[in-house]
This record gives C-alpha cells, sequence and structure tokens, in this order.
C-alpha cells in the first residue's frame, strides 16, 4: 500500500519562506511522477508543480521563480520550496504520485495523495 506523507506546512509572515516534504513509502517512489496541489476551502484544486522520475519538470505561473520542486530518491522524499510567500499563498497543499509516466497539471491523472499540510501566509 502506497501512503504519501507530508510536512512542513505552518504559519508564515508574507515574503516569508517555507519548505514542504512529503514522504513517500510502499511504492517505487524513484518511478513516479510526483505532484504539488493546493485546495482553499470552498474552491477547486489547483495545480502547482510536478517533476518526473526522468528530471522533467513543470510549473504553473503562480509558482514559476518562486517554487521549486525537487526529490530525493534514496529517501523517497518530495520537496517544494516555496520562496516569498504571499497571503493568496494561503491554502491545504498536497503531494500527489502518478504510477504511468506523463505530467499531468490535473488531479484526476494521480493516483495516490497524502492527507496535506496547511500553509498559512500572514500579511
Amino acid at each position: 500500500q502506497v501512503q504519501l506523507v507530508e510536512s512542513g506546512g505552518g504559519l508564515v509572515q508574507a515574503g516569508g519562506s517555507l519548505r514542504l516534504s512529503c514522504v513517500v513509502s510502499g511504492g517505487t517512489f524513484s518511478r513516479y511522477v510526483m505532484g504539488w496541489f493546493r485546495q482553499v476551502p470552498g474552491k477547486e484544486r489547483e495545480f502547482v508543480a510536478a517533476l518526473g522520475w526522468i528530471g522533467n519538470w513543470y510549473y504553473t505561473d503562480f509558482a514559476k521563480g518562486r517554487f521549486t520542486i525537487t526529490r530525493d530518491n534514496a529517501k523517497n522524499t518530495l520537496l517544494l520550496q516555496m520562496n516569498s510567500l504571499a497571503p493568496e499563498d494561503t491554502a491545504v497543499y498536497y503531494c500527489a504520485a502518478r504510477i504511468e509516466s506523463g505530467i499531468y497539471t490535473s488531479g484526476s491523472f494521480y493516483d495516490y495523495w497524502g492527507q496535506g499540510t496547511q500553509v498559512t501566509v500572514s500579511s
């Protein structure tokens, strides 16, 4: 059974930084396409960034230049470094894993999900 556990969320002031982690167990992490999504209550989940197992990546517009997605296959861990945070980045952040190849921005293409970690950015 594949499990994803996020951590690293918290409260930060605008302009600050956070690093989210997602540890994956029970599967072949090195072969998964991994993604980060976020969701605000009452709104649809939105794509943040994804990283393929061959090193290919994709960021949504609001993440470009501020967020960096990386992976440590030795530790089965996905990371999201978030800089220059703004109040509109406040959301629950989820990591997701996709078994098949290909980076997709829709969550429906991902097979496993974590429970989420809350990020709150104060103004």
